[in-house]
């Protein structure tokens, strides 16, 4: 879990794009985003969960840096949500059970 954590604290993303996923964290749906994102539920748990998707974002940011057409930024912040929401889910007491 630490070196999660300061894997997020070294994140460089732009201020509309983390304020908005914030915002998103409210409305999460884990079974609902992680099925959208093709990160089925029944085989994850959170900690494989926050892997594939700092994996699946780190994709993402290359994608938004190099301006290639194929980049979504609402699909980067429905990732981020999910990716803050997960590791919010790591550090409860109760999801480690």
């Amino acid at each position: 879990m630490p070196e999660l954590m300061e894997l997020l604290q070294n994140m460089r993303r732009p201020g509309l794009l983390l304020q908005a996923a914030k915002l998103g964290m409210k409305d999460y749906n884990r079974e609902r985003t992680l099925k959208r994102l093709a990160l089925p539920t029944a085989e994850q748990n959170a900690t494989n969960a926050v892997h594939a998707l700092m994996s699946t974002e780190d994709t993402m940011e290359h994608a938004r840096r190099a301006g290639d057409a194929s980049y979504t930024p609402s699909r980067h912040v429905e990732v981020l949500v999910a990716l803050l929401a997960e590791i919010r889910r790591l550090a409860a007491p109760q999801a480690r059970a």
